[in-house]
């Protein structure tokens, strides 16, 4: 929000509308207004729609409504949200903010009316074309190629479930029972199973409800929270006596339930294991690095005993190019010794430009893909050196680049770790 509240104030540009469009009256009454909200989001509601009140062609319009649409959803604030929401859809049709999209669809489908549900299934279409075209695009924020494609499975499921939501409310169970399951089937969820069985349950197909409720309250889903949970055991013992005159054997369902659940999430990751071998790994030694020029990935387990050097750079990366040489040159001094050893570690999501990049600079050895390992250590920022020790713990993480210190440092911490 503080953003938000700079980039307004200081008049900065969103969309095509710029600071220089503004009259200077209207600048300063909006600049006072935020100003005065401090850090009170209901008072910079109040402050900026009573500023588009009495400036409805502003040329900040666009702006504004982003601001109240995500002040909306931190505020769980529906109305507004559905408000501002659409406004900004309506305005950028070719968007592709899932998080805004999602949160209107939602809403809307909260609304539970037939008009409100019509729209919110016009949404699910929009959502659902711009989640297929994720499938065309290489893989983002340091994602691996199995990260990427869950990710993308996960997206769709959720489309899934809102559309199931939004035709089963327009009166159609039948298909949004398929809807729903097709989602789970897809990629299995806490929510897509609670989905599924809920129109189960409005079919009165009560069998099929109670195993997918249990499936709900089994599964091992960090998006569910406690009152999710005392909601799913509800509707278990609501379904149960319902089918059975009692909750007997309830107990019996929930356990068969957990071993479904679990049993399911390992061939999950069995499955992502074949594109992405360091899928749902959770110690630093059980990684792999895939090298660019396709030959055998390196374990880092194997390297236990070892000073181990890892240099995250990316082709875009300025510092990085002074900076190659530097360690190249510290990389000679140790390579007779066997006890220190150097991994270069590309950053870049698109792998298609290493290779031209490596021609052009005459970057010789061997050249290692993320492969994950940058979200596990949370590299945010190109370059970062990471030394690990001989037990292989991050003994010295380098973020960023001072040229004229830089082999002194990185010697030293070499030296720190050196097992020899």
């Amino acid at each position: 929000m503080k953003l938000l509240l700079i980039m307004i104030a200081a008049g900065a540009a969103w969309g095509q509308a710029t600071a220089q469009d503004l009259a200077q009256q209207e600048q300063a009454e909006l600049s006072k207004a935020v100003t005065d909200a401090g850090n009170s989001p209901i008072d910079f509601t109040h402050a900026l729609e009573r500023h588009l009140a009495k400036y409805p062609d502003s040329p900040q319009r666009l702006a504004i409504e982003k601001a109240l649409a995500k002040s909306a959803m931190d505020a769980n604030d529906r109305p507004r949200l559905i408000l501002y929401g659409e406004q900004v859809l309506k305005a950028e049709p070719k968007s592709d903010d899932f998080h805004l999209i999602d949160a209107v669809t939602r809403a809307l489908l909260d609304a539970g009316d037939a008009e409100s549900s019509k729209k919110a299934l016009e949404y699910t279409m929009r959502y659902r074309q711009d989640v297929d075209s994720m499938r065309s695009r290489a893989s983002e924020g340091h994602m691996t190629e199995g990260q990427w494609a869950a990710e993308i499975d996960r997206a769709m499921a959720r489309v899934l479930m809102l559309q199931a939501r939004a035709i089963g409310n327009l009166g159609n169970a039948e298909e949004a029972v398929k809807l729903a399951k097709s989602g789970w089937d897809l990629s299995p969820s806490a929510e897509g199973a609670r989905e599924t069985g809920y129109w189960y349950d409005k079919l009165n197909r009560l069998a099929p409800a109670i195993e997918y409720y249990a499936d709900a309250f089994a599964m091992d889903d960090q998006a569910t929270t406690p009152a999710d949970r005392v909601s799913d055991r509800a509707h278990l013992a609501q379904l149960s006596t319902k089918l059975n005159g009692s909750e007997k054997g309830l107990g019996d369902q929930v356990l068969a339930a957990y071993d479904r659940t679990a049993s399911m999430r390992k061939q999950m990751l069995a499955d992502m294991r074949k594109k992405d071998p360091n899928a749902g790994r959770f110690d630093l030694l059980d990684f792999t690095l895939a090298p660019a020029d396709g030959g055998e990935p390196v374990s880092l387990a194997s390297l236990k005993g070892k000073t181990v050097v890892m240099d995250f750079w990316a082709t875009w990366c300025v510092p990085c190019k002074i900076q190659h040489p530097m360690i190249e040159k510290i990389k000679a001094k140790y390579e007779k010794s066997g006890s220190v050893v150097f991994l270069s570690v590309d950053s870049d999501d698109d792998h298609s430009v290493v290779a031209p990049f490596l021609k052009e600079m005459h970057w010789g050895g061997r050249i290692f893909y993320d492969s994950g390992l940058g979200r596990f250590l949370t590299i945010s920022s190109i370059p970062t050196v990471i030394v690990l020790d001989k037990d292989g713990k991050i003994s010295s993480r380098m973020a960023g680049f001072v040229p004229e210190r830089f082999e002194d440092m990185l010697t030293q911490r070499i030296e720190e770790t050196h097992p020899n």
